[in-house]
């Protein structure tokens, strides 16, 4: 055997054993992926009962009605505080700050600060910031303003991804039609890269509905709706620990069924998330 051949069969036998690790990979991933969610949703259809979502919370029907509703309200409200901030941000950063300033350095190291910050650290400022100097208790808008402080750096950093993917060429024939900078940005720029951002939304959501540590110390665990941002009630990832910690195997039934219908939320959220992005996408190449 020569050593060209030699040479072949080497790379040949090494291409293999990378294409099938890559397989073996996504393979294992697909398996935890559908095991965890088949484990979940099938316990939680076994202990299913309309009262348990629609009725009454009492100590003999912990219902998670108010759960599913003040998650929804959580998700929107910081949402509504974070992402504004977070893409103005990301679009001072790409578009407008001259590169290597010193203004621009201190915010990335900010944020790459922010993101690697423990959620209970958060909860503890938020408890001691939001909840007791500003006076806001144990609330919505506690909690919220706490969660939007933890999602900055997620939606930084991936809005300013999805603008750096926009091509040069958009910006160059819009600021060749006489197009202000500012118009550019917002006509040009944000909707090509819509996408990315919903993305970077997509993830936020995932981490509000997650979220235990910070909100267990901002919103509180109360079981009821909340009739203003300034009540205190809890999440459905709230009312899963609680129901765990204090219900013995009934509780454990009611977090598998809440377990479940996390599930369902997420991936309605990302079904619409994916199909705006989709039409934003396709409004805009019209």
């Amino acid at each position: 055997m020569t050593n060209a051949t030699k040479t072949f069969s080497t790379k040949n036998i090494v291409s293999v054993s990378l294409r099938s690790a890559v397989y073996a990979a996504m393979a294992v991933t697909a398996f935890c992926l559908v095991g965890i969610l088949s484990y979940i949703m099938i316990n939680g259809i076994k202990v299913f009962k309309p009262s348990l979502i629609f009725g009454r919370f009492t100590a003999e029907n912990p219902s998670m009605g108010f759960s599913i509703f003040t998650t929804c309200l959580v998700i929107a409200l910081t949402l509504l505080i974070a992402a504004p901030v977070s893409i103005f941000c990301a679009v001072y950063l790409t578009e407008y700050a001259k590169r290597k300033n010193r203004f621009v350095r201190f915010i990335r190291l900010a944020t790459e600060t922010l993101a690697g910050i423990p959620s209970i650290v958060y909860g503890l400022f938020g408890a001691i910031f939001f909840g007791t100097h500003l006076g806001f208790g144990y609330s919505v808008l506690t909690g919220c303003l706490t969660v939007a402080i933890m999602l900055l750096p997620v939606i930084i950093r991936q809005t300013e991804e999805a603008i750096k993917a926009v091509p040069d060429m958009y910006r160059e024939g819009s600021y060749g039609l006489g197009a202000s900078k500012l118009r550019t940005v917002f006509r040009i720029v944000l909707p090509s890269a819509t996408p990315g951002i919903l993305s970077a939304v997509i993830l936020s959501m995932g981490r509000i509905i997650g979220e235990t540590a910070a909100l267990l110390f901002t919103l509180g665990t109360v079981a009821r709706f909340p009739g203003s941002p300034l009540d205190s009630s809890r999440t459905l990832a709230l009312h899963m620990y609680i129901s765990t910690r204090d219900g013995g195997m009934a509780g454990r039934d009611v977090a598998f069924l809440t377990g479940a219908v996390l599930i369902v939320i997420i991936l309605l959220m990302n079904i619409g998330a994916s199909y705006l992005g989709g039409k934003v996408g396709k409004d805009f190449e019209n």
